[in-house]
């Protein structure tokens, strides 16, 4: 049984849903965020999010979009990213890591070489957004080859016909993104979730997971009622940057911050 598949067998044997975790690799800087990493699975994170930085992140609100360049700005590469996941799998071999982000990047690596390195690195799935299902055969269909699960976006604006396709190849779990437009700028709809989520359980055994626009405790508890799993991702990347100094250095608040807030998101989904 893959890491991600596990996870949610182990969750669901306890009638618990999933925390999904998202941060940027390299913001502020490398050892920050490889700390905070580290520190997700004990305050509560259940699968990690680990984003890609690359220069036109366009699926990404301003939150995620300034993470990703503080994140170039302190050298941090694609190379890097792997790295860190090495570094983390020296301590953790049971939570799952998703790479999640832009095909540019993964191309110019290049495909090969990059999904070799991401196998050994101790990486799971991938999330690109930007490579449709048009284009399995270019990032898709040789990941899944690799042993990774290549995990897809469905939207609001996902119909049925468009499903069939988006699920096809989909393994893991299916990202359902509960608002239209970038991420971290709206709050979900209870209701328009619940409905989507059930069309999509509808067309698939995996599980399902709610994210964009999911920021406090309440919400998560609220999204988790109806779905597999919560992303959080503009919140936390939002704490990173209010803890820096005048530099955009981290400061002794930083991991700190980050930490707590995932701390009580789970609390929060965890609380009848």
């Amino acid at each position: 049984m893959q890491r991600i598949e596990k996870a949610f067998s182990d969750l669901s044997a306890r009638g618990s849903k999933a925390l999904v975790t998202f941060t940027t690799a390299g913001d502020p800087d490398y050892a920050t965020s490889l700390e905070i990493m580290k520190g997700l699975p004990k305050m509560g994170a259940n699968i990690i999010e680990l984003g890609m930085p690359f220069s036109d992140p366009m699926a990404d609100g301003p939150a995620i979009q300034r993470s990703s360049q503080r994140a170039l700005r302190s050298g941090q590469t694609l190379g890097k990213t792997l790295q860190m996941v090495r570094s983390f799998r020296e301590g953790d071999s049971t939570t799952p890591v998703i790479l999640m982000g832009y095909y540019n990047p993964i191309y110019v690596f290049p495909v090969d070489r990059f999904l070799a390195e991401a196998v050994e690195a101790g990486v799971d799935g991938l999330i690109v957004v930007d490579v449709p299902p048009e284009a399995d055969d270019e990032l898709c269909l040789p990941a899944l080859a690799a042993g990774l699960n290549f995990i897809r976006l469905a939207a609001p604006t996902t119909d049925d016909r468009r499903l069939k396709s988006v699920l096809a190849n989909t393994s893991g779990f299916v990202y359902y993104v509960s608002i239209t437009g970038i991420t971290g700028t709206r709050a979900p709809d209870l209701g328009a979730v619940s409905k989507n989520v059930g069309r999509i359980k509808a067309q698939t055994s995996l599980p399902v997971v709610v994210g964009f626009g999911v920021r406090t405790p309440e919400q998560a508890k609220a999204i988790s009622t109806v779905a597999d799993g919560v992303v959080v991702g503009s919140a936390l990347v939002d704490a990173i940057a209010q803890s820096l100094d005048d530099h955009g250095t981290a400061t002794d608040l930083t991991i700190r911050s980050v930490l707590d807030l995932v701390g009580q998101l789970s609390a929060g989904m965890k609380a009848s």
